[in-house]
């Protein structure tokens, strides 16, 4: 996904909140946005995740996004499973998968109890879970979360970090805002602050530790998306070095030894240790 000369601005004389940003998104990533309040991070995803149009600048190669607002709505005119089963129609699921994911997604994060219950009788954290839950039940290529764990008691907590790094191992693109400084932070690929407009990686690209992987090449389908993006060298005839940050590589492993047909991995050094 790509964000090139992006600017955002509200009303055709308000102040810019994003100017020139110019970003790109690899899929299988787990991207962190940080900034201070009223810095433009909502703005940033609302405009990744496709629900507000940039004023300048262009948004491609997005595919299919799903979003968890700061704030969900709880005053819509829905049970929560008739909501997501609608969420799931307007995605091309059909009604029957989508009551079935629903269900599912309820019994996952707890509300199973309280889906045939309206929205505007369900508590903040309840509300929150379906917010979650709406977003994964489609299995989008790119996941937007806005501050998703508030409000969430703990156990939810646990089972949306876990959830997380399935979307992000099954290829998806995932960009998150979190209070917790700590919050999923082994799994990052990239973080970038928001700051006066501008966005900038909050640790260069130059000083991220790599892990080189070296595998045999040949015809394989589970070559065509690695997760993480990994760039590529032929290294020899008939391998291929593989270039991984170290927050992606276990996600890009895992995938490689359970291709089918099997992918043989050769060696897996840290760059710099003389591989």
């Amino acid at each position: 996904m790509h964000l090139t000369g992006v600017g955002k601005r509200y009303g055709l004389r308000g102040p810019w909140v994003l100017r020139a940003v110019d970003l790109q998104l690899p899929r299988g990533a787990l991207i962190r946005v940080e900034g201070g309040n009223g810095g433009g991070k909502s703005t940033l995803l609302r405009v990744v995740a496709g629900v507000c149009e940039p004023t300048t600048g262009s948004v491609t190669e997005r595919g299919t996004a799903a979003y968890v607002p700061e704030r969900f709505p709880p005053e819509l005119p829905f049970t929560a499973r008739r909501y997501l089963t609608h969420l799931g129609r307007l995605h091309g699921l059909t009604g029957r998968e989508s009551r079935r994911r629903a269900d599912e997604w309820a019994e996952r994060l707890g509300f199973a109890d309280k889906i045939r219950a309206p929205l505007r009788g369900l508590s903040k954290g309840t509300c929150q879970k379906v917010a979650v839950a709406q977003a994964f039940l489609a299995e989008p290529d790119l996941l937007v979360l806005d501050e998703a764990w508030t409000g969430l008691d703990q156990p939810s907590r646990d089972v949306l970090d876990g959830c997380v790094v399935e979307r992000v191992e099954a290829g998806a693109t995932v960009v998150f805002v979190d209070h917790d400084p700590r919050r999923l932070a082994d799994e990052v690929y990239e973080t970038y602050r928001v700051e006066a407009g501008a966005v900038v990686a909050a640790i260069p690209e130059a000083q991220a530790i790599r892990v080189l992987i070296d595998i045999d090449t040949g015809p394989s389908p589970e070559l065509d998306r690695l997760p993480g993006d990994p760039v590529r060298e032929q290294s020899r005839p008939g391998v291929v070095r593989l270039h991984s940050s170290t927050a992606h590589s276990d996600a890009l492993l895992r995938h490689l030894l359970t291709a089918v047909p099997g992918i043989s991995v050769r060696a897996v050094h840290r760059e710099g240790d003389g591989a």
